[in-house]
């Protein structure tokens, strides 16, 4: 597995970077500068293919330790297999940068500038001061995580393709067994426990945004305690209702605040707010609207990506909001675009109203993420999105769809049948997921596409 490590001056957003290439929170950040003196590992996800990032401390030798430090990392670098310098966007570049730069260049190792803290035009055209470095640089923002995806294709094409799991043949045998010979999930399959369990609703959200008021208000009763006191709820509160022939069990989590101010109980009640979504069907990720998006906002929207779970955005305390609806959707849109399958809702829990509102919709996501599709109309889709866009060739062979199948629920998972699954680039990929989302209406519910190999004598078509 290849190796990518990230270097740069304390306090430009090394650790941030890491974190979000590894899709966790593992290293600690702050304002402080020199918080990480030590290197983090982790492997992180790609697309489809797998890397080693090495989180480095901060070039800095005004200290006998930030110089142990700096030593330290220059050196894990000689061993990397990608370099990515980061430097901060808002200032210029410094001459220890240019220096530094230019010996990892000599290193003879891929290595991509990362201009971080690009929030503007005026950051952006500060930015292009980085052009004395001589390479194609990404201006990014890690906080808002923009251009982040630019810089995961630079660091895409370095890497190796994924190995083929060894069991995806047998593993697509037993899936096929569960089907009938028109190519559909036989009946029964699934399907009855879908249509009577519990359905599991996880509330999840900042502290101080609602979520105990929101619980009192769909159960209809004071079974959450509410207080103006950030992080009153700690344990888990959940309480079942019933709706539409179907019993629904509402979870209300604690609130997840910066991880600088999580004190004390409230790290415990961090890690079972994960637990709970596990075994959760859908969450309703309540937002403040009163108040602006934030960075912990998308980092707990990212808990319900993370889970494939069904979704439903609440904008609560809707009655102290100030925006246009159609504005303030934008934004979200914009800046949430992971999450551009989940509905949106405008409450005010306190009041109770458009409360009424959330239980429908509750069960047509439910009803979207346990939904069998029918084989020959995906089948049907895939092959008018080939037709409009051919599947791109790979290193001049061609790459072929044969067959696809629903092969699970909760969410609908597609198999996609294929002679060279490796092959199938990322954004072919959400190309087809798009396609198949126009095609099929399947709101608040994730799509899972799994590309798989059809057989060894495939392999030379």
């Amino acid at each position: 597995m290849k190796s990518l490590i990230i270097i740069g001056r304390p306090n430009v957003g090394k650790s941030s970077l890491f974190n979000r290439l590894a899709g966790a929170r593992i290293a600690i950040t702050s304002d402080v500068a020199g918080t990480t003196r030590d290197t983090n590992r982790a492997e992180a996800e790609i697309f489809d293919r797998r890397v080693r990032v090495i989180d480095s401390g901060g070039l800095d030798d005004t200290s006998e330790l930030f110089a142990r430090v700096q030593a330290k990392t220059l050196s894990e670098a000689k061993s990397a297999d990608l370099i990515i310098f980061m430097t901060d966007g808002k200032l210029l570049p410094s001459d220890d940068e240019r220096r530094i730069f230019f010996s990892l260049q000599r290193l003879g190792k891929p290595i991509a500038l990362a201009v971080n803290k690009i929030d503007g035009k005026r950051d952006e055209e500060r930015s292009w001061e980085f052009n004395e470095f001589g390479v194609k640089f990404f201006p990014i923002s890690v906080s808002h995580n923009s251009g982040i995806d630019e810089l995961k294709e630079w660091i895409y094409g370095f890497l190796d393709p994924a190995p083929a799991r060894q069991d995806e043949d047998e593993i697509f045998d037993d899936f096929i067994e569960g089907f009938n010979d028109e190519g559909e999930p036989k009946e029964g399959r699934d399907e009855e426990f879908y249509a009577s369990k519990t359905i599991g609703v996880g509330i999840i959200g900042r502290v101080n945004v609602g979520k105990s008021s929101l619980l009192n208000a769909l159960v209809g009763s004071q079974r959450s305690v509410v207080s103006d006191y950030a992080g009153t709820t700690i344990d888990p509160v959940n309480e079942s209702t019933e709706f539409g022939g179907r019993t629904l069990e509402f979870i209300d989590t604690a609130g997840i605040r910066r991880r600088g101010k999580i004190e004390g109980i409230e790290r415990f009640a961090l890690n079972r707010t994960e637990k709970i979504l596990q075994n959760s069907d859908i969450t309703l990720l309540v937002l403040d609207a009163s108040e602006p998006l934030n960075e912990l906002d998308e980092r707990i929207a990212g808990l319900a990506a993370k889970f494939e779970l069904g979704l439903i955005i609440i904008l609560n305390k809707w009655d102290l909001c100030e925006r246009d609806y159609d504005e303030f959707c934008r934004d979200l849109r914009d800046r949430f675009k992971f999450l551009s399958y989940a509905p949106i809702i405008s409450v005010s829990a306190t009041d109770k109203k458009r409360i009424h509102k959330i239980y429908p919709l509750i069960l047509e996501v439910y009803s979207n993420f346990t939904r069998k599709l029918g084989t020959a109309r995906i089948n049907e889709a895939v092959e008018a999105a080939i037709k409009a866009h051919p599947i791109p060739r790979e290193r001049g062979k061609s790459v072929k769809i044969y067959y696809a199948a629903q092969i699970g629920f909760a969410p609908p998972k597609i198999a996609l049948v294929m002679n060279r699954p490796q092959a199938l680039h990322f954004s072919y990929k959400r190309y087809l997921m798009n396609r198949l989302r126009a095609s099929f209406a399947l709101s608040g519910s994730p799509l899972v596409l799994l590309p798989r190999k059809k057989g060894e004598s495939d392999e030379e078509q």
